[in-house]
């Protein structure tokens, strides 16, 4: 073979792996970007953050399931019917735009999302309507809040970004519902903290089966699985899939908590 020929064909076969990588890397998705970005935040839940329990992501108690008191309402645009479930916010006070009497500045704060603030639309976006349609707002409990703000203000603007979540152990599930209605709550998410999409595998089958968020952070089969060893898959939100193979032993009852081992 020529010279030619022979460098040729080795440029195409170059090309043909940095096509190829190129293209398995393209389906790995990057996570959000991390910047700053202008809102509001009010606070709800008492000096002790008590009445900040339960909320629309369902986690309950969030001291047992390890929220604690940093946690957050989100409006509307934040909230995305339950998606954000579980995300991660670092918050500061807007010096720029806040009275300098009730902002602390040079200090954060990361709350994750455990509720929903709904809109009020009876009230101005400016004035009650916090949480309305279009804006962006932290409704977060009152122990967290503080950390950035004076509890005089009552209000504050802030700037926030997403952050990755950090927690300690693996995946947590909790089943409740009945036959033909299996409801599993899923908490203790790290890293992008929300999840995207959710399969489960009886151990009489091969087959996964997709679940369907049914409100908050709660996901649901219609398949009778009651009392079958289950394996979960789980995608979230930034695109990255874990599987927690028989995570829930065989002969389990509804209302039983599970711990996996693993994590993002």
């Amino acid at each position: 073979m020529a010279p030619a020929r022979v460098v040729a064909v080795m440029l195409l076969a170059v090309g043909s792996v940095l096509l190829s990588v190129a293209a398995d890397t393209a389906t790995v998705p990057s996570p959000e970007p991390f910047i700053w970005k202008k809102a509001h935040a009010t606070f709800y839940g008492g000096a002790d953050a008590s009445d900040t329990m339960g909320g629309a992501c369902g986690y309950g108690n969030l001291f047992s399931e390890g929220y604690g008191t940093r946690t957050a309402a989100l409006s509307t645009v934040l909230f995305n019917d339950g998606a954000a479930c579980g995300q991660c916010y670092k918050i500061a006070c807007d010096r720029k735009r806040a009275d300098p009497l009730f902002c602390k500045p040079g200090v954060t704060v990361t709350v994750t999302a455990t509720n929903f603030c709904p809109p009020n639309d009876a009230l101005p976006n400016d004035d009650g309507g916090w949480c309305n349609t279009p804006r962006p707002h932290f409704d977060m409990a009152q122990p967290a809040w503080e950390k950035i703000g004076v509890y005089k203000g009552g209000i504050i603007p802030v700037m926030y970004q997403r952050v990755p979540c950090v927690k300690r152990g693996g995946v947590r599930f909790k089943i409740n519902g009945h036959d033909y209605f299996n409801l599993v709550l899923v908490s203790n998410v790290a890293a992008a903290g929300s999840i995207k999409s959710m399969d489960v595998k009886s151990s009489d089958s091969d087959d996964w089966m997709p679940m369907a968020r049914n409100w908050g952070a709660n996901w649901h089969s219609l398949v009778n699985l009651t009392g079958k060893m289950l394996s979960f898959r789980l995608t979230n939100t930034d695109g990255h899939t874990i599987v927690l193979n028989d995570v829930v032993p065989k002969g389990w009852t509804f209302g039983q908590s599970f711990v996996s081992k693993l994590q993002f």
